[in-house]
């Protein structure tokens, strides 16, 4: 096995200089650490990477948390976090904090103890005790999807990477009013995640641009899952005067919609019109095909990536909260006509009374388990 020695020898250079090379600890000229380069392709040599955090302080590791990496939304984040660490030279240790405040404490914590450089978390909805900790034992941190507010005793807070949520739920909810719906309903995610409330406000705020006032019986929690959606999308149903449109606040939230709506015979749009926040990769499968906003998922985890780095290069610069915009991607079952070059036909802009005619229509159709799409994950904390 080549050692440091050996390739410096290829190279003409001082083992110094290879080290320097290696752990970025001091300028190399450029010929000069291409020479290095070359001779450790041509050698094979494998650098010591815990010899090189004894040297550097650094594990060149991030610790992931974020909680159901199996949500086609948070697997797509996990992948633009890979390839925007792999970029840097960077590996990932990933663990899952199941939204559950005193296992995210304790996961943080694991990742913590394996010396990683810095973290990437999506906190739950009571993070109070994570950000005690990351705090405390000054942990480098972004924060991911969802936002906190600045701590009350006026310290610097993290850096956070999120998408818009308010503006793109206002305009799916303008959308479905100039379509004619008056009676609009919400699916809302977690309470206490930031990601709901930003949601809620857009809803509200949708309404008011359309003339619209808000109705908190037109509201239910989802709990930003697919069973607790299925519930609340039956409460709205049950009342004495359901919505004609419906909003769901995530992918997972639609699911649980879609089922409760197929169980109550309702078919989309020509019953009910529906829309979604989160777009995801087989959206466009549905009958009818799904309008959706797309958040820029593998974008928000390489600007993560991006974020948590000049931290570690900077560690005194004010902390900073970067939103990244979404995408309206129209598509039927808001109840527009099909877009050029598509066949079939338009759905109904509000919902009528079930004829027998409607009675045979078809039913809201979704893939086989659609919670567990494909994929891997690698170097998980478990």
């Amino acid at each position: 096995m080549a050692t440091m020695a050996d390739v410096a020898r290829s190279a003409g250079v001082s083992v110094a200089t290879v080290s320097h090379v290696l752990n970025d600890t001091r300028p190399v000229l450029p010929h000069t650490r291409q020479a290095v380069l070359d001779a450790m392709d041509e050698l094979g040599y494998t650098p010591n990477t815990l010899a090189r955090s004894l040297v550097t302080s650094r594990t060149r590791s991030i610790g992931l948390a974020v909680s159901a990496i199996s949500n086609p939304y948070f697997t797509e984040i996990l992948q633009g976090v890979e390839a925007g660490a792999l970029e840097h030279g960077y590996s990932l240790l990933i663990a899952d904090p199941h939204d559950d405040p005193v296992h995210e404490r304790k996961v943080v914590q694991l990742l913590h103890e394996r010396r990683v450089d810095g973290m990437i978390v999506a906190p739950s909805a009571d993070p109070r005790e994570l950000l005690a900790y990351l705090g405390r034992h000054k942990v480098p941190t972004v924060l991911l999807d969802r936002v906190v507010d600045a701590p009350a005793d006026g310290s610097t807070g993290f850096d956070q990477v999120c998408a818009d949520s308010a503006e793109p739920m206002a305009r799916l909810v303008t959308h479905l009013a100039e379509l004619g719906h008056r009676r609009i309903g919400l699916i809302a995610g977690l309470p206490g995640l930031s990601t709901t409330s930003e949601r809620l406000t857009g809803y509200r705020d949708g309404l008011t641009a359309a003339g619209l006032a808000y109705d908190e019986h037109l509201v239910a929690h989802g709990d930003s899952e697919s069973a607790g959606a299925e519930r609340a999308t039956a409460a709205l149903l049950s009342l004495a005067t359901p919505p004609t449109a419906l909003v769901t606040a995530n992918n997972a939230m639609t699911i649980g919609a879609l089922r409760a709506l197929r169980g109550h015979d309702l078919s989309v749009p020509d019953d009910i019109a529906l829309c979604c926040f989160d777009d995801f990769a087989w959206a466009d499968l549905f009958s009818p095909r799904l309008t959706a906003i797309a958040q820029p998922s593998r974008d928000i985890g390489a600007q993560a990536v991006r974020v948590l780095l000049d931290r570690l290069a900077s560690p005194d610069r004010p902390a900073r909260t970067v939103r990244l915009p979404c995408t309206l991607v129209h598509r039927t079952s808001c109840g527009c006509a099909e877009e050029p070059g598509r066949s079939g036909r338009s759905g109904r802009s509000v919902r009528r009374e079930k004829s027998a005619t409607s009675e045979a229509a078809a039913k809201p159709s979704t893939p086989d388990s659609p919670e567990q799409p494909p994929t891997s994950v690698k170097g998980t904390v478990s």
